[in-house]
């Protein structure tokens, strides 16, 4: 028969069993969320780096059409451009303003087939935040917007005077803004390797 004593030894024994059990959980429990945190930390941290980074100064709007190899029309108007270095290539954008006509024309002689470029079908998110963003220019992301246009070129693609230099390749992304005027956007992954001009000092 078991003592009295026996049996309270027991339940105290069970007791502190189960309240070291719960603080382990405790511990183990933070130690799991503090990790999720640091790991979070770290990818926001990374992910903003690279957003963020390595913008160079210099990269004019004819430096930039120059490095890419494309011929952009004197009328165009809004010119911005951006250059970022990269861990493995460079990204150079450029985005302008044409009357629409003026544009659908441009687009054409971008394309080897003759045909402007197609509709977004599938639009990214209003937060999606591509490495080499048009943002860094004050732009929204031209794949966010169900009504823009997709198409692109490649070095060699076309014969016209407008894309018969591209160097590399050119995503375009083609928008009206307005009625009767025309944002277009391109982007282009480059071999690192270029420099731009110095940044002109400012007075």
């Amino acid at each position: 028969m078991t003592s009295t004593s026996d049996t309270s030894s027991k339940k105290r024994f069970l007791s502190r069993l189960f309240i070291t059990m719960g603080v382990l959980a405790s511990i183990v429990a933070a130690g799991v969320l503090a990790l999720t945190w640091v790991s979070a930390k770290v990818d926001s941290d990374l992910t903003k780096q690279e957003n963020e980074c390595c913008w160079k100064d210099g990269a004019t709007f004819a430096w930039m059409s120059d490095a890419m190899g494309v011929q952009i029309p004197q009328e165009a108007a809004d010119r911005r451009a951006g250059y970022k270095v990269g861990m493995r290539y460079d990204s150079g954008l450029l985005a302008f303003t044409l009357p629409s006509k003026q544009a659908e024309k441009y687009l054409v002689a971008l394309n080897a087939s003759g045909a402007v470029t197609i509709e977004n079908l599938h639009p990214e998110d209003k937060d999606y935040k591509p490495a080499a963003g048009f943002r860094h220019l004050g732009l929204p992301e031209p794949e966010t917007f169900e009504a823009m246009r997709l198409g692109g070129l490649c070095s060699g693609d076309v014969k016209s005077p407008e894309g018969k230099d591209v160097h590399y390749c050119i995503n375009l992304f083609a928008h009206e803004v307005k009625p009767g005027t025309t944002r277009i956007y391109m982007r282009s992954t480059i071999e690192p390797g270029l420099t731009p001009p110095p940044a002109t000092p400012e007075t």
